[in-house]
């Protein structure tokens, strides 16, 4: 496995310095003892209250780009506090990446009451997403009925032979991935849209945006 080191203490006196350079030696040493190759050490001075960190942000990079596929902190609080850390345990946990800490050395166990937590949040999420893409469905019922053709929508069929080269605005998959949804999140997106494609579709099309 490939990992980002997240190491964070809550001020920026000079005697925190020595706390950053610990944790960084005890995670570099727990990816020795898993077998872990890291990939990038990211150290900040910032409140576990507060989401807007660079740091955050630059792992989330690492792991949407595929770049590193798991996570290792001193503990929990490291990560965040209160409704940041669930809110980051949420998109890791959507993402797919497992978190490693020193104190449990090895996989994090979350708490029985975070885990209820995420739980809710998940449930919460995806009926958010139901109840959007069943207001797209609707939307786009009514403009067929109102005499829309989605098939006016297919284009570049001159270059395809044989299966039809589907058309789907492939600047809504790059801001959707700059929001750090996932390829299978931005495919349900497209479906709910009436864009009739598949994940592996969208993931080709957007590699083939990011290579021109």
């Amino acid at each position: 496995m490939k990992a980002i080191i997240y190491c964070r203490v809550s001020t920026d006196k000079s005697t925190q310095e020595t706390s950053l350079s610990r944790q960084k030696e005890e995670l570099v040493k727990l990816a020795a003892r898993h077998d872990i190759t890291v990939v990038d050490c990211i150290e900040e001075q910032e409140s576990g209250y507060e989401i807007d960190r660079d740091g955050i942000f630059q792992l989330l990079h690492y792991f949407a780009e595929g770049e590193a596929d798991c996570l290792l902190i001193q503990d929990e609080t490291r990560l965040g506090r209160g409704n940041t850390k669930i809110a980051l345990f949420h998109q890791l946990h959507k993402l797919d990446i497992p978190i490693y800490t020193s104190v449990n050395d090895g996989e994090l166990e979350l708490s029985e009451s975070d885990s209820m937590v995420l739980q809710i949040v998940g449930i919460v999420e995806e009926y958010q997403r139901k109840i959007h893409n069943a207001k797209i469905k609707r939307g786009m019922k009514r403009a067929i009925k109102n005499g829309y053709n989605p098939s006016k929508n297919l284009s570049n069929q001159h270059k395809a032979n044989g299966r039809e080269r589907v058309d789907f605005p492939i600047e809504e998959v790059v801001r959707l991935r700059q929001n750090k949804l996932t390829f299978e999140e931005i495919t349900k997106t497209l479906n709910g849209m009436g864009y009739d494609v598949s994940k592996a579709t969208v993931h080709r099309r957007y590699q083939e945006i990011r290579e021109t």
